[in-house]
């Protein structure tokens, strides 16, 4: 049987992007052109947090920035975004959980910035996963932005047996990646500035060009 609770404790509402209003004190620094690109891409996935005794954003700053900055380029709208009758955004925010004084509200922000982060990655699994997106979606591989030198520390983890197609002593397991390399001599648009080549120093395992 389901209960109907009047009003949850936790819960979304839509309110206009010019009234979602920052913190007083927010530390947190942004990629903002990362966040704008993967919002347009995939909607407004993680909302905003508000917190309702201060009636300001406890969480999610970058992505109300990046809003204010789409909507001041004129970009569309992104999914999870409701078009109110003047044209205005608006913004699905967490509300519900309310601070007992800054101190506790600008700790929670640190911690919900901090922590999902805290516990790393499996590299195996990320190998696996990096080698799927390459050759399955270039555009969904580019948009990760991770640079060669962060896969190649994250691979100098792994165990070579583990690689997807390692296992052998004569044979360098390969990564292919999407648009590296060269083309005919050259280099592609957007390989520029990038290295043709990412090997894990720690067991050969080799990012190249998907050809």
């Amino acid at each position: 049987m389901t209960e109907t609770i009047a009003r949850p404790p936790r819960f979304i509402a839509y309110v206009p992007l010019t009234d979602l209003m920052p913190a007083d004190r927010n530390p947190k620094r942004h990629e903002l052109e990362l966040m704008i690109a993967s919002i347009d891409m995939h909607g407004l996935v993680e909302i905003p947090v508000v917190d309702e005794r201060t009636r300001k954003t406890l969480h999610g700053h970058g992505r109300r920035e990046s809003l204010i900055e789409m909507q001041s380029r004129g970009m569309r709208a992104p999914s999870g975004i409701v078009i109110d009758e003047d044209g205005g955004w608006l913004v699905p925010v967490l509300r519900g959980w309310s601070s007992k004084n800054d101190a506790e509200a600008e700790a929670l922000a640190i911690k919900l910035n901090r922590l999902p982060g805290e516990g790393g990655w499996d590299p195996r699994e990320l190998a696996e996963v990096l080698e799927d997106l390459a050759t399955g979606d270039a555009e969904l591989f580019d948009s990760l932005a991770i640079p060669h030198d962060e896969i190649d520390k994250l691979l100098g983890q792994v165990d070579p047996e583990t690689l997807p197609g390692g296992g052998r002593e004569d044979e360098t397991p390969l990564l292919h990646l999407p648009d590296d390399g060269e083309r005919d001599g050259d280099l592609s648009p957007d390989d520029e500035g990038r290295s043709p080549h990412a090997t894990c120093p720690a067991c050969g395992h080799m990012f190249t060009s998907s050809r």
